[in-house]
This record gives structure tokens, sequence and C-alpha cells, in this order.
């Protein structure tokens, strides 16, 4: 198996680790990136796009990274407060008037953010297709009462954050969430990263492999009335709905986002440098730094371990020892991928694959690399 790509020599072990996630790790497509100051010191790639092996994986190819699809969503929020269109203190219902119904006109941007607003799944259980509703989706979640005092614990809302804070965007912009995103996130740092695919896209998507070790049934063991089961055990995760077309295309912002390590870590890593990287300005120092600001540490309702969110991003704990750093945030993707911004050390880093593990906040494969990337450095 062939690794592409460049690779600093320093970082000669993160390659090594990487070629191991395909010989030891089960690995079948992947990539890997991280850059120092704003800049590439590796960018590898390898394997194949498809279960047969018959497709390789190539420069271009990206694949759904499912959560990873967050961290999107969190930096389009700084950079609309970091112009002045959005304040990330106000309540929703200042932008969407629609979602004060029920007792929610006192939740906040920062309660989406940090998955408090108590609004961690739709009303019923939404199958794939209805997903693909944008405004469906918007107006049952405007329509529901909290299911928690917001505000005063966490409960991750794995799909339905994403069209909390697209809804925001759109009364904001007046823009579909992936097509600002598109526009004032990707294109400015030269992100090959999507949500919701356009047509020309679709030839050079990866398919998403389910972990062949994985209970297929270990939702369904879940308690249905439990919170966790709420919200995950709905359309979302349900067939192969992943590696359609029409999943491909939706706007889905927490777990439909296409991309490669390479465009994770290039839409990221200005917060990793004071708003600058790839010569690009994409926020002011200070709202790069606003990125850190802690909302809310708590058991999670739903993760069941303990969290400590910012604007969005979480710090890493014992519990999930994602850096040596403990002020790096991060988040990861269902089934392995994952992207980690650590300011003290002006780092930034993706791995992203197609070969899905049974990990909710990555595994192994990730966590070789971010090691050796640290032993390096």
């Amino acid at each position: 198996m062939e690794v592409h790509g460049f690779c600093d020599e320093r970082f000669s072990a993160v390659r090594e680790e990487f070629e191991k996630n395909f010989a030891e790790r089960g690995d079948v497509g992947a990539s890997f990136a991280a850059t120092i100051e704003g800049e590439y010191v590796i960018d590898l790639w390898g394997g194949h796009r498809n279960a047969e092996k018959t497709q390789r994986w190539e420069e271009d190819t990206i694949v759904n990274v499912y959560s990873t699809s967050k961290t999107m969503t969190f930096i389009s929020m700084l950079v609309l407060a970091d112009r002045g269109e959005l304040d990330l203190y106000a309540p929703v219902a200042d932008y969407w008037p629609e979602f004060a119904e029920n007792g929610k006109a006192g939740i906040t941007i920062t309660n989406l953010l940090s998955h408090s607003a108590g609004l961690p799944a739709f009303s019923r259980p939404f199958s794939a297709e209805e997903l693909y509703d944008w405004d469906l989706a918007v107006s049952d979640l405007a329509s529901q009462a909290p299911l928690w005092e917001p505000g005063t614990q966490s409960g991750y809302h794995g799909v339905t954050q994403g069209f909390l804070l697209g809804e925001v965007v759109r009364r904001v912009t007046g823009k579909s969430y992936g097509t600002w995103f598109r526009e004032n996130v990707a294109e400015p740092t030269g992100a090959d990263f999507h949500i919701g695919l356009r047509e020309q896209e679709l030839s050079r998507v990866a398919e998403l492999l389910e972990d062949p070790s994985a209970d297929a049934s270990a939702f369904a063991n879940l308690d249905p009335e439990s919170m966790t089961a709420k919200v995950f055990g709905g359309g979302a995760s349900s067939g192969n709905a992943v590696n359609s077309v029409a999943w491909r295309q939706a706007e889905m912002p927490a777990i439909n986002g296409h991309g490669n390590a390479r465009s994770v870590v290039r839409a990221q890593s200005a917060l990793a440098n004071d708003g600058l990287a790839f010569g690009t300005q994409l926020l002011s120092a200070e709202g790069a730094e606003k990125s850190r600001e802690v909302l809310l540490e708590s058991t999670d309702l739903v993760l069941l371990f303990p969290v400590k969110f910012a604007m969005g991003y979480a710090y890493g704990s014992e519990f999930l020892p994602i850096s040596p750093n403990k002020d790096a945030i991060w988040w990861a993707g269902l089934g392995g991928s994952t992207c980690v911004i650590d300011k003290e050390n002006r780092t930034c880093f993706s791995y992203v694959m197609n070969q899905a593990k049974a990990a909710m906040v990555g595994d192994e494969r990730s966590g070789s690399l971010s090691r050796s990337l640290y032993e390096a450095m």
C-alpha cells in the first residue's frame, strides 16, 4: 500500500504510524494533515475509496466526516461574531423569532454551542429522508420545549445542533448554511470542504464503510426512553443512507460535511494562529481567541462522560487525552475522524478516513498519529 503526499522529515514517525494504521489497525483509505504556524508540515493520504479496494484514495478524495463537520459550524459562528453580525450571547429568538415558542425565549447562541439548549433530538424519530428537509427539521425544533433547564448541563445535540446553528446563520445572512460556509470560510481559506455537495463533486467521494467488528444492534439495546437513544437511534444512523447521493447533497451541518484531513486543517488552522492561516486573515486575533472561552463543564446527558465545552469545541481531559496541552480544543466524528487545534503549539491537525470504527470520539488510529506528532514536536 503506497502512502502519498509529503511529511517534513522531523515527523517521519507520524508517517510510520500512518502506514501502521493500514497494516495493523484496519484502515482502508485515509488522510492526515498538520500545520504549524499556519503552514502544512504533513499532508498524507493513501489506500482506497471503496471496500473492494478497486478505487484509489486520491489527493482530492473527500468523504463524509460525521461530527467533525461541527467544527465548521463553530468557526462560522465565530466569523459572524467577529464581523459584528452575530451576538454569541444573545437569545436565539432575537434572530429566529419562532424559536421562542414553548419556553425557549431565553435560550442563547452559547447554549446551542455548548449542547445545553435541551433540544438534543427531534420530537419523534426522523427518517434519513426527513433530515434532508431543512424546513421540516427546523420547524420541529422551533416548536419543541426543552428537555431540561437550558444552560445547566450539556446533552450532546448530535444531529440537531447543525440545524439549530445553521438556521441562525440563515436568519442572519439570508443564505443557506452550506452556501454561506462555502463563500465565507471554505473559499477564502481554499478548504475543499462542503456542507451539501454540488453535482460536480460527487464523483470523488469515498464510500464510508461500516465497522465489520461492531455490533449492528448497539443502539437497539439502549433504553428507548434514554437521552442517548433519542439522539442516536434515528434515521441518521440507519442503513446505508450516508453513501446515498441524497445524503451527500443535503445540508445537515452537524453530520454530513465532506472533506479530507487537508481541508479540515485548512479551514481550522486560523484558530491556532491568531486568525491567520495560509495568508488569509479569516478573523481577528480576538475573534480567534473567543473559540477557547469555556461555556460549560458537566457530565453530558447523552455521551455519559464529562465534557468541558468552549465555543462548540471541547477541551481534552483525563478521560479524553487528545493532546498533552490541556488548553488544546478539538472535536471528532462518529467512526474516527478528528480535528485538534492547539494554539500554544500553533498547530492544527486532522485525521479523516473511510473505514469507520465503533468509536464516538476518535480511536487508536487518530490517537497514535497525535502521540507521534507531539513526540516529534
